[in-house]
């Protein structure tokens, strides 16, 4: 299908916008796909805040070079791209998932404009969601500053400790 000039210059926009205003986009070789497969990624890539979409080549080096990212040589076959809007690890595990069939291969991407490369995408896949992290950062900085309170405050509570037991004892009966 042939696309007119007007239309070629739509879909280059279209790409320039998605690679400016996403985190990071994943580029995935394909072949042999069913548009069954394809939807499902779809679906998922929309649940995470993400997008997934089948490239023309030629027009994407030029959204490219039109927004400074350097052309890796990524673009060199069918192509379909995932843009992580939101959180780059879920999308980068979806592609992940969908590299270890027959149909898709990882080729490649870009994070906050610079290149990378696939095993940089596999390890951002392995990462834990913003969530689960964010939980974990939290604990590890909670941690000291419990431990430094209990530090402080167990003096205090040894003498209350002290002064409770003394009230508590019978008073010693009176001389004479």
């Amino acid at each position: 299908m042939a696309f007119t000039k007007q239309e070629k210059k739509d879909l280059v926009a279209g790409y320039e916008k998605r690679l400016k205003e996403s985190k990071a986009s994943f580029v995935m070789a394909y072949h042999k796909m069913s548009v069954k497969d394809i939807e499902a990624i779809r679906a998922e890539a929309r649940e995470l805040g993400g997008e997934l979409h089948v490239v023309k080549n030629t027009l994407v080096k030029i959204a490219l070079e039109n927004i400074g990212f350097k052309n890796e040589g990524i673009f060199d076959e069918a192509s379909i791209v995932a843009f992580a809007y939101e959180d780059a690890p879920p999308i980068a595990k979806i592609v992940e998932t969908a590299s270890k069939t027959e149909s898709f291969r990882i080729k490649g991407g870009f994070m906050d404009g610079e290149p990378i490369e696939t095993d940089q995408i596999v390890a951002l896949a392995a990462l834990p969601p913003m969530p689960q992290m964010r939980a974990t950062l939290l604990a590890l900085i909670q941690t000291p500053a419990t431990q430094f309170v209990r530090t402080i405050a167990e003096p205090a509570r040894q003498v209350a400790a002290v002064i409770k037991a003394y009230s508590e004892k019978d008073p010693a009966p009176a001389a004479g």
